[in-house]
């Protein structure tokens, strides 16, 4: 097995598995539904069908695309360069076992995103992500965050509203975020 193959078999795992960890680690609420190991894992699977199968496609190969699944609702979102991506990205995850609905949170990308903006792009990133980890209101895994050019796309399942305007001010307040697309949904 090649060193790509390798890191994509790893990559797939990592995502099929991480969700599972952070299921038995979620407190649960009056307000939160609650989901079983079961559907978590059943979650965890698709999610890493779904980002197989765009890895493996030759128009999408894009690692800019997040998945998150809850009960079988596929979200997609993330950053791609054009419509074309969004239609075939829709396509494929619809076409995985398993999956009941596809949501689409994607952004077009504008313009060209330069090696320092990726750079400062991946580290406004991994402050947000710290920054709602750490939080007591959320603590969330299922939060995906993605930055292009300072702007940050917040996506993924949470438990109830509150979530989704606390997530929102935290990124708002880390340094580098010029604007914030909330791109959350809540647990049905």
């Amino acid at each position: 097995m090649n060193k790509s193959v390798k890191s994509s078999v790893m990559l797939i795992v990592t995502c099929a598995v991480l969700p599972v960890i952070s299921a038995c680690n979620r407190p649960v609420t009056e307000h939160a539904p609650v989901a079983s190991i079961g559907t978590d894992v059943d979650d965890s699977v698709i999610t890493g069908k779904v980002k197989a199968a765009l890895l493996a496609n030759e128009n999408i190969k894009s690692l800019d695309i997040t998945v998150t699944t809850s009960k079988g609702a596929v979200m997609l979102s993330g950053f791609v360069n054009n419509a074309s991506q969004i239609d075939i990205s829709m396509l494929i995850a619809r076409g995985i076992q398993g999956v009941n609905t596809v949501e689409n949170q994607f952004t077009v990308k504008d313009g060209i995103n330069t090696v320092g903006a990726k750079i400062d792009d991946n580290v406004i990133t991994t402050k947000v992500k710290s920054s709602l980890l750490s939080d007591a209101q959320i603590k969330s895994f299922d939060i995906s965050v993605v930055t292009r050019n300072g702007e940050v796309q917040l996506s993924g399942f949470v438990d109830n509203d509150g979530q989704v305007q606390h997530s929102v001010q935290v990124a708002q307040n880390v340094e580098g975020v010029k604007t914030v697309l909330n791109h959350m949904t809540v647990r049905k």
